[in-house]
């Protein structure tokens, strides 16, 4: 197993309607290699339990246990450097460095962690994207397919224990969400990841080994 969610809990306060609970004892184990589908409605708390495990945010309650460490009990600086070297995140919107070239781009998350062999990972990784003749290209200069083929480069180049991608393809148009998504799955496959992907994709969502919907805060 490498990712388990014990009883997790999350509510907003907001000032007109008071306290919302967005998620109610959420409990699912993975093991590695899984690939998992988190669908339902816009307000089901998908994106809210996907920061959670991406330890971008905290839960009120529960524990969220990666590789058996316990990232709700983790300070902010262990945390920090853990989410770094643990979680790949591939993004809706890509959430590229607008001023960084593609090639930059991917091999940033590697100069932050001071990684060792970074020119040869990345032209590795440039490669397994299709990105070779693009690679000096700015975000502005590239495609929406291209910038989340660098996107999802960026999140692989790390070797994350847990990849996580909140609607992948939904900035994309079909044909090139297609192409995206077959990219995405195979490289999940070769590079034996674990991941969860969120989506309101019925077809994207099937392709993966394990479907969860979250309704009303709770999985069903």
């Amino acid at each position: 197993m490498i990712l388990e969610l014990k009883n997790i809990c999350k509510s907003f306060h907001q000032p007109r309607s008071g306290t919302i609970e967005v998620l109610k004892q959420v409990s699912f184990s993975l093991d590695t290699g899984q690939t998992n589908a988190i669908t339902g409605q816009s307000g089901s708390g998908k994106t809210t339990l996907l920061s959670l495990i991406a330890g971008l945010d905290s839960p009120d309650k529960g524990q969220i246990l990666l590789e058996n460490e316990d990232l709700c009990a983790m300070k902010e600086s262990r945390l920090s450097h853990y989410r770094a070297m643990k979680i790949g995140i591939v993004f809706q919107q890509f959430h590229l460095m607008p001023h960084l070239s593609a090639r930059e781009n991917i091999s940033l998350p590697l100069e932050i962690l001071k990684q060792q062999q970074i020119t040869e990972r990345v032209d590795s990784m440039l490669e397994k994207v299709g990105l070779q003749d693009r690679q000096h290209h700015m975000p502005g200069q590239l495609s929406g397919g291209e910038c989340q083929r660098v996107a999802i480069a960026r999140a692989l180049i790390i070797k994350p224990a847990l990849l996580l991608a909140d609607e992948p393809t939904g900035n994309l148009d079909i044909k090139t969400g297609e192409k995206i998504a077959q990219l995405l799955f195979d490289l999940v496959e070769k590079e034996n990841k674990t991941l969860i992907l969120v989506t309101h994709n019925p077809d994207l969502a099937n392709r993966c080994q394990q479907i969860r919907k979250l309704h009303q805060g709770r999985l069903v």
